[in-house]
C-alpha cells in the first residue's frame, strides 16, 4: 500500500519517497526476521521486533506529515469514513482501492445533494472545502489512502507494543536460548548424580 501511495502521490526523486518505502519494508522484514530468530534468541527477537515497531512509527509520522503539509484532514478514530474502512477489514490493496472508490462515490452523491463539506483538522478548526469533480481528485484520494494507512499503522503499532511486552516478559522469566540450555544441562547433571 505504501509503495503504491508513494508512486502516486510522492515525487519519485524525493528522499521522502525512499524513506517511506524503506520504513514499510523494514517493518515487515524485521517482524519476519524476529519471528524466525525466536527459536534460538529471545534477545534478537525482541530487538528485531523493536526495530520493526520503530520503522512503522517513522512511517506513521511520514503519513501525518503528508496530510499536514498539504492541509488535508487527519481523520479522528471515530470519523465515519474510517468507521466504514474498519468495518470493511481490508486485506489487500484491491480492498483499499475499492473502499476509496466507495468513499469518493459517497462524497460525490453528497455534493450533488447540495450538502457542503468543510474539512476540519484534528483540533476541530475548519480548514477548507473539498470539492470532488467528475474526474479523479488526487487530494481526496490521497487523503483517504493516507488516513487508511494511518489507521492500519495505528493498529500495527498497538499490536507490536503488546508483542514487545509479551516478549520482554518471556525473556525475563525464561531467559535466552543459552540460559535455557544451561538449565536443562544442569538439571540433567543433577539427575545423573
Amino acid at each position: 500500500m505504501t509503495v503504491r501511495f508513494c508512486d502516486l502521490y510522492i515525487d519519485k526523486c524525493s528522499r521522502t519517497h525512499d524513506q517511506m518505502v524503506q520504513a514499510a519494508r523494514s517493518g515487515v522484514q524485521n517482524i519476519a526476521e524476529g519471528s524466525q530468530a525466536s527459536g534460538t534468541s529471545k534477545k534478537t527477537e525482541l530487538k528485531l521486533t523493536n526495530v520493526a515497531r520503530s520503522s512503522l512509527e517513522e512511517l506513521r509520522l511520514d503519513y501525518e506529515d503528508f496530510l499536514r503539509q498539504r492541509e488535508l484532514p487527519a481523520f479522528e478514530p471515530d470519523h465515519p469514513a474510517l468507521a466504514r474502512f474498519k468495518t470493511k477489514r481490508c486485506s489487500s490493496l484491491a480492498d483499499v482501492r475499492a473502499w476509496v472508490e466507495q468513499e469518493r462515490a459517497l462524497m460525490k452523491r453528497a455534493d450533488k445533494k447540495g450538502q457542503t463539506r468543510t474539512v476540519t483538522d484534528s483540533t476541530g478548526t475548519s480548514r477548507k472545502s473539498v470539492t470532488v469533480s467528475n474526474g479523479p481528485c488526487a487530494s481526496v484520494s490521497s487523503s483517504l489512502v493516507a488516513n487508511a494507512a494511518l489507521s492500519l499503522l495505528n493498529l500495527c503499532c498497538y499490536l507490536l507494543d503488546r508483542q514487545l511486552s509479551a516478549q520482554a516478559r518471556a525473556f525475563e522469566t525464561e531467559g535466552g536460548f543459552t540460559e535455557r540450555l544451561y538449565r536443562i544441562r544442569s538439571a540433567k547433571r543433577k539427575t545423573e548424580k
